[in-house]
C-alpha cells in the first residue's frame, strides 16, 4: 500500500469514527423540513436545517438533531400552539377556555380530531403567553429562525366571546352576528384578518427585540397556506399583508398534494386539477414576497394528511413538485413536513390491498427529487408563453366569501378561477398580482394587461386605486370584470364612509383613471392606457361550458393590439431549463391532446432506476423532470449528477473519486456519476466495513449507476 493510499484510507475511517467532524451541513438554508420527534437515522434526509416543532422536550429534541450537524429552528402553530396550563389558568390565574373559536352552535373548533386542543382567538393574554412562554424560551435555547404557522380563524368561527369582546374594541360598537348580513360576514372577517396580523406583528417584534437585547439575532418566517386555498377552504390570514412588516423576513408557502386537489370549476366542470391548483397557489405565495424582496420557502409533500393510496400520492407529488419548479427565482423548500409519518407510517398500497410502508422505488425517488433542491439553481429563463398577463387578488377576497348572501354565491372561488383556467390551460402562464403590494414600484413592472373584478373581493384601501391608476395612464392595459351587485358592494367600508358615498368601490377607481364605465364596454382610452369593462362576474367563464370564449378575444385584443406585447400563444404545454434541468408540463383540458416529445440524452429524475432516454415524451396531464446531459462537460467528470443521498467531501486523488454519501437508513440508493472513462472497481463502506455495491456503465452518456444501501451516519464511495 502506498503512502498517499494509506493516508486517504485514515483519514476515512477517522471521518467515519467521529460523525460531528464531517456531519456539519454547509452554511447554505436552501432547504429545510419540519418535524416535531427526535432525531432517527431512517428521517435523517439531510436538509440544510431542521425546524424543530413544539415545545414539549424542546431542549432534548434540539440537541438530538444538532448533534447530526443540523442548523436548528423553530415552528409552532400560532392558532393552536397554547398548552392547557395556559387555558386551565395555571399560568396567570385566568380561565382562557372562552378564547377557542366556536360555530354558530355554540360548538368549539378543534384542531385536527384531537379534543383539548382548540383553535384560538389571539387576543392580548394569548400574546402575552405566546412571547413570554413560547418566543423567549426558543430563543434562550439558541434556534435561528422561528416560525410562526399558520394565523387563521375560520370563517365559520366568530361566536366566541372573546370575539365579541374584540369586535367592541375594534369597531367601537356591539357583536353582530355574522350570519345575519354581508356587512356583519365583511367586518366579522376583516376582524379575524386583523386579530392575526397583530399576533403576528407583536409575536416579531418581541423576538426581533428580546434576541437583540441578549446579543443575538433571529429571523422570522410565516409558514401560510396560500391566499387561494384559505380562501377556498374558508379560513382569514393576513397573508400578503405580513410581507410589508419590519419584523417579517418571509414566508413558508404551504402548498402540497392536499391543497392542490382542492377542486375548482373550468368549462363548467368542478374537479381536481392538481399541477394547475398547485401552478396558481405557487405563484400567489410568491407574488406576495418577492416585490418586497422577502424570502419564500417552497413546500411539497410527498404524502398528505388524508389517507390516500401510495399511486395517488407518488403521481401528485410529481405534479405539485414540478409546479414549483417552474418559478426559475426562487430556490429555497421545505423539502417535507413530518418525516416520520412519510418514512415510517403505513398507507394502502392498491396493488396488494394492504397498508404498506412506503416502497422502497418511492422512497428512491422522492429522495433524488429532494436532493436536486439542495442545488437547485435560479436563472434568468422564463416558463414558455406569453407573459405580462396579471390577474389582480386581494386579502379581502377572504372576507366574502362564506356565506353566501341574498342568493348571491362563488362556486370553488370561480370569481378567481374564471381568470385563471381558461389561460393557464391554454398555455398562459398567468400571474397573480396582490393589490395589497401595489405600493411597491415592482409589483406590476412586467404585466401589460391586468384581469380584475370586485365581484369576488374589495379594495381595503382607498391608496390602492390610485396605484392602478397610474399603472393604467402610464400604458398598462385593465380588464375590469364585474356586474358589480353582490351584496358586498355596499358594506361599511372607505368607499361609502367619511363623506364618500360611492355606491360601489370601481366607481371610485374609475373616477380616478379618468373613464366613464358605460363607454368602455369596447375599450375607452386613459393616458397612454386603456380600460375595458365586462358587465359580467369572472365566474360566468368557467361555470358554463365553452363560456370563455369573449374573455380570450378580449384577452388577445387587449395583449396584441394595445399592449403590443406580441402574439398570444395558445399551447397546451409549458417548460422551463433551470441550468441542466428541463421540466415539462403537459394541460389535458386544453387546446390538443398532443402529447410533448424531446429528443436528446436525458436522466429521467422522476424515475428511481435513473434511466439514460434519448427521448422523452410527456403526456397530457403528464409532467417530466429531467437532467439534460447535453449541457454538462465531460470536463466536469468525475461528478456525481443525481443520487437518493447528500454527497459530502467529493475529491480526485491518486486516480480515486472519493466521496461520503448520507440518507436516511433502510432506504436505497440509485446515483447516478459522470466519469471519463468506465470505472475499474467501486467499493462502498459503512463504518469501515465494505457493502454491496452494483453499478452499470453507460458509454452513451458517459455516467455509471450506482447503487446501495443508504445509511445515516455515512457511506464511503470509493472509484478507481
Amino acid at each position: 500500500m502506498n503512502k498517499p493510499t494509506f493516508i486517504n484510507l485514515l483519514l476515512s475511517l477517522l471521518l467515519l469514527c467521529t460523525p460531528q467532524a464531517w456531519g456539519q451541513l454547509s452554511p447554505k438554508d436552501n432547504t429545510t423540513f419540519q418535524t416535531s420527534g427526535f432525531f432517527r437515522p431512517e428521517v435523517d434526509i439531510r436538509a440544510d436545517r431542521v425546524m424543530v416543532y413544539g415545545i414539549h422536550r424542546l431542549p432534548e429534541r434540539i440537541k438530538s438533531w444538532k448533534d447530526q450537524g443540523y442548523h436548528i429552528d423553530f415552528m409552532i402553530g400560532i392558532s393552536w400552539g397554547v398548552s392547557n396550563d395556559y387555558l386551565d389558568g395555571k399560568i396567570d390565574g385566568v380561565n382562557h377556555w372562552d378564547q377557542a373559536q366556536i360555530r354558530q352552535n355554540g360548538d368549539t373548533i378543534w384542531h385536527g380530531t384531537t379534543r383539548g386542543v382548540p383553535y384560538i382567538i389571539p387576543n392580548d393574554a394569548f400574546i402575552a403567553y405566546m412571547k413570554e412562554h413560547v418566543i423567549k424560551k426558543v430563543i434562550d435555547e439558541g434556534v435561528e429562525y422561528i416560525f410562526l404557522e399558520e394565523p387563521e380563524i375560520w370563517m365559520f368561527a366568530g361566536y366566541s366571546e372573546a370575539f365579541k369582546r374584540e369586535w367592541e374594541k375594534y369597531y367601537g360598537f356591539p357583536w353582530r352576528p355574522q350570519h345575519e348580513s354581508p356587512e356583519n360576514t365583511y367586518l366579522s372577517h376583516k376582524l379575524k384578518y386583523h386579530l392575526n396580523y397583530k399576533a403576528i406583528e407583536e409575536c416579531f417584534t418581541y423576538a426581533k427585540e428580546y434576541a437583540k437585547s441578549i446579543g443575538r439575532e433571529v429571523k422570522c418566517y410565516v409558514a401560510t397556506h396560500s391566499l387561494v386555498n384559505y380562501t377556498a377552504w374558508q379560513l382569514v390570514s393576513p397573508e400578503a399583508s405580513l410581507a410589508s412588516l419590519d419584523c417579517v423576513d418571509g414566508y413558508i408557502g404551504q402548498v402540497w398534494t392536499g391543497t392542490a386537489r382542492t377542486a375548482n370549476y373550468y368549462n363548467g366542470e368542478s374537479k381536481e386539477r392538481v399541477f394547475e391548483n398547485a401552478y396558481l397557489e405557487y405563484d400567489c405565495t410568491e407574488s406576495m414576497t418577492a416585490p418586497t424582496g422577502r424570502r419564500v420557502y417552497f413546500l411539497t409533500d410527498p404524502i398528505e394528511d388524508a389517507v390516500r393510496d401510495w399511486d395517488d400520492y407518488k403521481r401528485n407529488y410529481q405534479a405539485t413538485f414540478a409546479a414549483k419548479l417552474f418559478f426559475p427565482r426562487n430556490n429555497y423548500y421545505e423539502v417535507m413536513p413530518w418525516p416520520d409519518r412519510i418514512y415510517l407510517s403505513k398507507y394502502p398500497n392498491p396493488a396488494t390491498g394492504k397498508s404498506e410502508n412506503i416502497s422502497p422505488a418511492y422512497a428512491t425517488q422522492m429522495q433524488v427529487m429532494i436532493n436536486t433542491l439542495n442545488d437547485m439553481p435560479v436563472t434568468d429563463n422564463k416558463i414558455s408563453g406569453s407573459g405580462g398577463i396579471g390577474i389582480l387578488m386581494s386579502n379581502s377576497g377572504m372576507f366574502q366569501f362564506s356565506p353566501s348572501h341574498k342568493g348571491y354565491s362563488d362556486p370553488g372561488l370561480s370569481n378567481l378561477y374564471g381568470f385563471y383556467n381558461p389561460l393557464f390551460k391554454r398555455g398562459i402562464p398567468v400571474r397573480t398580482v396582490h393589490i395589497e403590494n401595489l405600493y411597491h414600484p415592482n409589483t406590476l413592472k412586467d404585466i401589460q394587461v391586468l384581469l380584475m373584478s370586485y365581484a369576488g373581493m374589495k379594495p381595503m384601501q382607498e391608496e390602492q386605486h390610485t396605484y392602478l391608476a397610474e399603472w393604467v395612464k402610464k400604458g398598462g392595459v385593465l380588464i375590469y370584470c364585474a356586474r358589480d351587485n353582490d351584496p358586498f358592494q355596499s358594506v361599511m367600508e372607505w368607499w361609502n364612509t367619511n363623506g364618500k358615498n360611492y355606491s360601489a368601490p370601481s366607481e371610485h377607481l374609475f373616477e380616478l383613471i379618468g373613464i366613464d364605465p358605460d363607454q368602455a364596454l369596447t375599450g375607452a382610452k386613459a393616458g397612454k392606457g386603456k380600460v375595458y369593462v365586462v358587465r359580467q362576474d369572472p365566474k360566468e367563464f368557467v361555470l358554463q361550458a365553452n363560456n370563455d370564449q369573449e374573455l380570450l378575444r378580449l384577452v388577445e385584443q387587449a395583449y396584441q393590439k394595445d399592449a403590443k406585447a406580441g402574439k398570444l400563444q395558445y399551447k397546451n404545454y409549458y417548460t422551463l431549463s433551470r441550468g441542466y434541468y428541463d421540466l415539462i408540463a403537459v394541460m389535458d383540458e386544453s387546446v390538443s391532446n398532443d402529447s410533448y416529445t424531446v429528443k436528446g440524452l436525458y436522466i429521467d429524475l422522476f424515475d428511481p432506476t435513473l434511466p439514460i432516454c434519448k427521448t422523452k415524451t410527456v403526456r397530457p396531464g403528464e409532467q417530466a423532470f429531467l437532467l439534460n446531459l447535453k449541457k454538462i462537460s465531460r470536463k466536469e467528470a468525475p461528478r456525481v449528477l443525481c443520487g437518493a443521498a447528500r454527497v459530502y467531501q467529493a475529491q480526485v486523488n491518486d486516480g480515486k473519486f472519493t466521496f461520503l454519501t448520507r440518507s436516511p437508513s433502510k432506504t436505497r440508493n440509485a446515483m447516478r456519476v459522470l466519469l471519463k472513462k468506465e470505472p475499474v472497481k467501486i467499493t462502498a463502506t459503512h463504518q469501515g466495513e465494505p457493502i454491496e455495491v452494483t453499478y452499470s456503465w453507460d458509454n452513451t452518456s458517459k455516467t455509471c449507476l450506482l447503487q446501495y444501501d443508504n445509511y445515516s451516519d455515512g457511506v464511503f464511495v470509493t472509484i478507481e
